[in-house]
């Protein structure tokens, strides 16, 4: 049998509730769903209101106007001398430049750096007679640790930090004759080519 005060006390104690994972809800202005099999497609930021002449005081003297359609041509383009990304890592255009940040925004002001994964294409064979040749990437801050590749094959051998490409002049005839290598053999005159002598000496605080 209960006492006076043991029945005040559970009479006026608060009714139990189970705890429940349901009843949290959690909201965020932009949701990442994991899994979600409908995702919704993403929602241009490009703006009509672009082609509106606003005036660019302190900015390149220049009226800040834009079509929608230069605009979303921008702003999907990966990089001016590539359509699509270069790494499994890499996030496309198309889905980084979305959301409040980009709206209104001019994508013609936007970085749009080359891909180095196609200029490092157009850099010319460096022909050596050695059988091992070493890269360090031109040495100094710009550069890269030191390595050493053998060019005895006949094949055109890519520094495996850089990119440069090396090969051996006994193998020059054999590779003139073949239909296609992935560097030029000789130099092209284009524009992102790196002369040869572009290199670093090791003067204190020298650059390339």
């Amino acid at each position: 049998m209960l006492s006076p005060a043991r029945r005040l006390l559970l009479s006026r104690s608060v009714p139990f509730r189970p705890f429940s994972i349901s009843a949290i809800r959690c909201s965020t202005d932009n949701p990442i769903p994991a899994n979600d099999p409908n995702p919704k497609p993403a929602h241009s930021p490009v703006s009509s209101t672009n082609e509106l002449a606003t005036s660019s005081e302190g900015s390149f003297d220049k009226v800040l106007q834009e079509s929608v359609a230069e605009g979303e041509k921008m702003r999907v383009m990966q990089a001016p001398n590539r359509k699509s990304i270069w790494s499994r890592s890499q996030q496309p255009r198309e889905k980084a430049m979305v959301g409040p940040r980009f709206e209104q925004t001019i994508m013609e002001d936007q970085p749009r750096p080359y891909a180095a994964i196609d200029l490092i294409h157009k850099q010319p064979v460096r022909w050596t007679k050695a059988k091992r040749v070493s890269c360090d990437g031109g040495g100094g801050p710009l550069g890269h640790p030191r390595i050493f590749i053998n060019v005895d094959k006949p094949q055109v051998c890519a520094c495996t930090y850089c990119g440069l490409p090396f090969a051996q002049e006994h193998h020059r005839e054999f590779l003139e004759s073949q239909p296609y290598t992935p560097y030029p053999l000789a130099p092209q005159g284009d524009p992102a080519e790196v002369p040869e002598s572009q290199s670093n000496t090791g003067r204190p605080l020298e650059q390339r």
